[in-house]
C-alpha cells in the first residue's frame, strides 16, 4: 500500500525531536511552529498513535516515544541516502561546485593568473580553490581535483602527468645590473642563497646543494641564506633583491617573461626528479566538470 505521508511530515518529525521544539524545528525549515506542529500531527493520525510526550519539567521539551525513537535512526540515515542522490544527480552536469586542491604558491604562481580561460569556457562550474601546503583527504574534504608536486604516486588517487619542471638560479635585473659579478657559478659564493623549503621533507625536492654539484661547484656553503617555505615567498624574496633564489620553472615563468626576474647560467641543465600531477579519486573519472577542469589544465599545461 501507498503511504500518503509527505516527506515533510518526516522532516517536521526528525527536526523536532532533534532539537525537542516545534519552534526550533520551524527555524531550521524555514516554516511557522504551526506549520510543523500540523505536519507532525498528520503523521500520528495516519500512525495512530502519538510520536511525543510534552515534558514540563522547567520549560516544555518534547520527547519522542518510545515508537518515535526506534524509527529515528533509519529516517535519519534515509535523508542521508536521499542528500546522497541529489548530490550525485548534480556530479552528472558541469554546473555545481567543484573543489580543486593545490597549494598556495600553485594557485598563485600558476592557476590563478589562468583560471579565467576555464571559467569562460564553463560559466556554470564554480571553482572553490583549497589551497594548503600539506596533503589532504579528497575523501574527508570532498575534494574533486587537485594539483600536486611530487614523483607521481598517492595511494587512492589516479595521477596524470602535467608538467615537467626545470630548477635554475634567478635574481632582480637590479641586483644583477649592481653586482655586475655572476659570470659563473662560483660567484653564488659572494651572495646571500634563498633556499625552498616547502617540501623539505620529501625526498628528491630540488636543493641548492644538488644544483651545485651538477654545476661542478664545490666552494659555496649551502648552509646559508634565507630560507622560506612558500615557492612563491622565494621568488618575491628574489624579485625584492634579496638575494639569488634557485627557482622552479613553473613557478617562475610569469616573473620571468614580465621581466622581474633573470635567469642565471642557462647553460646548465638540471631537471628536478619531481614533477606536476592531476589528481583525482578513480570513481570520480567521469564526472562531466572533472573531466573539463583536467583536460583544460593538461591544455594550459602545454601553452
Amino acid at each position: 500500500m501507498k503511504s500518503p505521508i509527505h516527506l515533510n511530515a518526516l522532516r517536521a518529525l526528525e527536526a523536532s525531536a532533534r532539537h525537542q521544539s516545534f519552534s526550533a524545528a520551524a527555524a531550521e525549515l524555514h516554516v511557522t511552529p504551526a506549520a510543523v506542529g500540523q505536519l507532525v500531527r498528520t503523521l500520528e493520525e495516519w500512525l495512530g498513535t502519538p510520536l511525543f510526550h510534552r515534558a514540563t519539567s522547567g520549560r516544555v521539551r518534547l520527547v519522542p516515544t518510545e515508537a518515535a525513537e526506534r524509527a529515528l535512526p533509519d529516517i535519519r540515515a534515509g535523508f542521508d541516502r536521499l542528500t546522497l542522490g541529489l548530490e550525485r544527480l548534480k556530479e552528472g552536469s558541469t554546473s555545481g561546485v567543484l573543489t580543486v586542491a593545490v597549494s598556495p604558491a600553485f594557485a598563485a604562481k600558476w592557476l590563478l593568473p589562468r583560471i579565467e580561460s576555464f571559467q569562460t569556457a564553463w560559466p556554470d562550474t564554480d571553482v572553490r580553490l583549497d589551497t594548503n601546503l600539506k596533503s589532504v583527504d579528497f575523501v574527508a574534504q570532498r575534494i574533486d581535483i587537485g594539483v600536486r608536486y611530487g614523483a607521481g604516486s598517492w595511494p587512492g588517487l589516479t595521477a596524470d602527468k602535467l608538467m615537467d619542471e626545470e630548477v635554475y638560479p634567478v635574481c632582480s635585473p637590479k641586483l644583477l645590473h649592481e653586482h655586475r659579478r655572476l659570470e659563473k657559478p662560483h660567484d653564488l659564493a659572494r651572495e646571500t642563497l634563498i633556499h625552498d623549503l616547502s617540501m623539505d621533507s620529501h625526498t628528491g625536492f630540488p636543493t641548492w646543494d644538488m644544483w651545485l654539484r651538477r654545476a661542478g661547484v664545490t666552494d659555496v656553503a649551502t648552509t646559508r641564506g634565507m630560507k622560506i617555505n612558500n615557492s612563491a615567498a622565494v621568488l618575491q624574496a628574489a624579485i625584492d633583491g634579496q638575494g639569488v633564489a634557485l627557482a622552479r620553472s613553473v613557478m617562475a615563468r610569469d616573473d620571468l617573461a614580465s621581466g622581474r626576474l633573470v635567469r642565471l647560467f642557462s647553460e646548465i641543465a638540471f631537471a628536478s626528479p619531481l614533477a606536476y600531477y592531476v589528481v583525482y579519486r578513480a570513481e570520480c573519472s567521469s564526472l562531466p566538470r572533472l573531466l573539463a577542469f583536467r583536460d583544460w589544465l593538461l591544455g594550459e599545461a602545454v601553452t
